[in-house]
């Protein structure tokens, strides 16, 4: 069992949704204002939040940007259909993964498992790269011992890069394997994320060109120190 929070202000959908996760073996609890969020998440430590983008008081986005440095569990972030802006800023603030409303609840569960499942890891795989280690079962990566400091989204790619250094892999692969979707030709939310890794990688000496785009393919772990 896991124990989620719900930040939604419908309540109607808040208790469709709080009864079904309930259903399927987990524990829920609902927060129906964002002025209340930020201190019950950092307070309750649920494993994880699903946190809606229009609340009253405070909004989703600012919300998420407050957490994310105390609270490193998954954020999954519910925007309105077609709302890309809402979407790509959810994840350059820390989210882990976003749904469109409306929502499905048995999609929304889905999309839970697979965040509870990559946050559960705890094998020792460690690969190293030079200078870049990526170790699964701390869910961390440290370049000449100083922690990059990521968040879940942005280790499980970078985890995934790393498993063949030197291969490319594409935008369609690399979502499929890390949300569970397939590429519709439009979602940029890989795009988002390789770029937030690149970023932060790049702040370190001699990594700065350690993710490659390979044009027409997708993207690769450049297995040497460039």
């Amino acid at each position: 069992m896991a124990k989620l929070m719900l930040v939604e202000d419908d309540e109607r959908l808040a208790s469709l949704v709080s009864e079904y996760l309930t259903q399927n073996g987990h524990e829920v609890s609902i927060e129906g204002r964002g002025d209340r969020a930020v201190d019950r998440i950092l307070a309750e430590r649920p494993d994880l939040v699903v946190l809606d983008v229009m609340l009253p008081g405070e909004d989703g986005l600012s919300i998420c940007r407050r957490v994310r440095p105390r609270f490193p569990n998954p954020i999954l972030m519910l925007t309105a259909r077609g709302e890309e802006l809402d979407q790509l800023l959810g994840l350059e603030l820390g989210a882990d993964d976003y749904v469109a409303k409306p929502v499905s609840p048995r999609l929304l569960l889905a999309r839970i498992k697979a965040l509870l499942r990559r946050g559960a890891m705890t094998e020792s795989d460690r690969v190293i790269i030079g200078s870049l280690v990526v170790d699964r079962a701390a869910r961390e990566a440290r370049v000449a011992d100083v922690l990059v400091d990521l968040t879940s989204a942005e280790f499980d790619l970078l985890w995934a890069l790393s498993q063949k250094p030197g291969h490319p892999f594409t935008r369609e692969a690399l979502l499929l394997d890390l949300r569970g979707i397939e590429w519709d030709g439009i979602d940029r939310s890989m795009d988002v994320r390789v770029s937030q890794l690149r970023r932060k990688l790049a702040s370190f000496e001699g990594h700065a060109g350690r993710i490659k785009t390979v044009r027409g393919v997708g993207y690769q772990l450049v297995p040497d120190s460039p």
